[in-house]
């Protein structure tokens, strides 16, 4: 019967791969090679950057990224952090190959390279560096780069260039903003897998749960609460082109066209 169990688990194993504590057993090599055709295109600036070997070491750095919740919960995780960072990278164009959600991850850096600095005692910016929107998820300012460093161990304030030059710590930054609450906004990651309630404030304000309250997060103050906005259009098509990869449902408020932004 010992025996019985024992091949039994074994072949449970072989069956299922990767446990749900690793971001692999929701999403490929072949998948990332997809979900993102063209990031290594000599079209895109990014060309060879975004390695799935970098995404998937990042990602391991964050208990729950990817892993958290039952196995579409997972996948919509992964489909939503995907769709929003490709709207940030974006190479695409309406007649672009294969439709302009196959080309996410094209850029590394913002191309309007600004300074992006603001006084802080806590966060001072260095002599002669700028925090421009640089990676998946273009991480912008001082006072984003200092405590994302300071998260995953490396100090962004004095080297910004690093999460343009070493793509595992690119990741990292985009994950650890994905992960983190910040002021009034709860994390992405909190919204995808259900963990967050709105409160009356919220409420009010017309923020719901759903992929459309993540956006509000990351842009919310330019792109949320004033009807039709075609960069929010853009995100969701991402996000769609993603889930339907994963054959996973959308879920339901996709968009913040009605949400007023976070204060």
């Amino acid at each position: 019967m010992k025996l019985f169990s024992l091949i039994l688990f074994f072949l449970a194993f072989f069956l299922l791969g990767t446990s749900a504590d690793d971001v692999t057993s929701v999403i490929s090599s072949s998948l990332f090679d997809k979900m993102l055709k063209y990031r290594n295109d000599p079209r895109c600036k990014s060309n060879g950057f975004y390695t799935y070997n970098a995404f998937v070491d990042a990602a391991k750095s964050f208990n729950g990224f990817g892993t958290t919740g039952d196995i579409t919960t997972r996948k919509r995780e992964i489909a939503a952090f995907l769709g929003q960072t490709s709207h940030e990278t974006t190479g695409g164009w309406p007649s672009a190959p294969d439709g302009p959600y196959a080309w996410g991850y094209c850029f590394i850096t913002e191309t309007n390279k600004q300074t992006y600095c603001t006084p802080s005692n806590q966060w001072p910016c260095a002599p002669g560096k700028q925090y421009y929107g640089r990676g998946p998820i273009q991480l912008t300012h001082n006072y984003n780069y200092g405590p994302a460093g300071k998260a995953i161990g490396v100090n962004l304030l004095s080297n910004p260039d690093q999460v343009a030059t070493n793509p595992t710590i690119s990741f990292k930054t985009a994950i650890w903003f994905w992960m983190t609450p910040q002021g009034s906004k709860p994390s992405s990651h909190n919204v995808i897998t259900g963990k967050w309630k709105p409160s009356a404030a919220d409420t009010a304000a017309g923020r719901v749960p759903g992929y459309g309250v993540i956006t509000n997060i990351i842009n919310g103050g330019i792109e949320c609460g004033h009807g039709q906005d075609s960069r929010v259009a853009d995100r969701i098509g991402f996000y769609k082109r993603y889930s339907d990869i994963l054959g996973v449902s959308y879920g339901k408020n996709l968009d913040c066209y009605n949400q007023k932004p976070f204060a």
